[in-house]
Formats: C-alpha cells, structure tokens, sequence
C-alpha cells in the first residue's frame, strides 16, 4: 500500500473551516457555490449544472483511493464555501483549492490549504505540490500560507509551487 492510501478521507477541522469529504449530495449546494464564471478564469471551462456537477462527483466519489476530495464549510457563514483536493502518488501529492467569489479574500483558501497540507505531511506525504498560473495573485498567497514555494519549473503555463525535501533542500 502505497504512502497515503492507508488513511481514510475524514474531516479536517479548524477554528475557521471544516474541511468534509466531499459527497455526491453536495453537488446542488456546490453548484451555487461555483456558478460565478470568474471562478474559471485561470483553469478554463465554465461553471457546472447541480446535474452536471453530481455527475462529476459520483466519479470523483468513486475514484481511485488517491483522489481525495473535501468540500469546505465555513464556520462563521455556517455553509459550504468551496473545496479543496489532493491527488495522491506514492510520497506526493498534488494539491488544488476554490472558494466561491462571495467568500474570497478573506483567508477561507488559506485555512483550508494549510489544513489539507497539514494532514497530508502528518499522514507521511513527504511532498506537496501545487501549479498556479503566474497572474493569480490570490492562489500564489494561499500557497505562501499552506507552506508551499515557487520552484521556477513551468507546466503548461503555471508555476509549479512545492512544499516538500525538494523545495526546502
């Protein structure tokens, strides 16, 4: 059994967010959550139907054991705000986060980031990476938060971010 696939995906708390495995009943109120097209301004696509974004669900539910998924629950607006993700090979993984526009800019990212970095080093994950497109000011502080650092190393147009014994040697 590989690094990180022994542990289950369970919830993650914080004074500010819970992160919760992600369930296909999210789809109706995440589909709200992500409606804003400027959502998808750096990665593409548009924003997704309840319908649509069940069905992209009940694949990621059913994926393999390295696809993590967490829906985030503010506490203080006491509903879902957006999700995190981490993809796991082996002693790495991957990492990416969304919150909704009305929830941005005020460290709601940066919680859930440095909470899903966390758990995945303290479950033995000896390297996290994220790509972020070079003008995403916002996504580049939410990586500064959760420990990550640029490397200079590109990938289809987005600056690789690594928190790990590559980036800290």
């Amino acid at each position: 059994m590989a690094v990180g696939e022994h542990w289950r995906v369970e919830n993650i708390e914080t004074p500010r967010v819970v992160l919760r495995p992600l369930r296909v009943e999210h789809a109706g109120e995440m589909a709200a959550v992500l409606s804003d097209p400027a959502l998808h301004a750096f990665t593409g696509g548009v924003p997704l139907t309840a319908q649509e974004l069940r069905a992209r669900y009940e694949r990621l539910v059913a994926g393999p054991p390295g696809w993590r998924n967490w829906v985030v629950w503010s506490r203080e607006d006491e509903r879902l705000v957006g999700y995190v993700q981490a993809t796991i090979e082996g002693g790495r993984a991957e990492v990416a986060w969304v919150i909704g526009t009305p929830w941005q800019g005020r460290g709601l990212a940066s919680a859930a980031a440095k909470a899903l970095v966390g758990r995945l080093v303290g479950q033995g994950i000896g390297t996290v990476v994220a790509h972020i497109h070079p003008g995403h000011a916002a996504s580049t502080a939410v990586a500064t938060a959760a420990g990550l650092r640029p490397t200079g190393r590109w990938r289809d147009g987005e600056m690789r971010w690594e928190r790990g014994a590559a980036a800290d040697g």
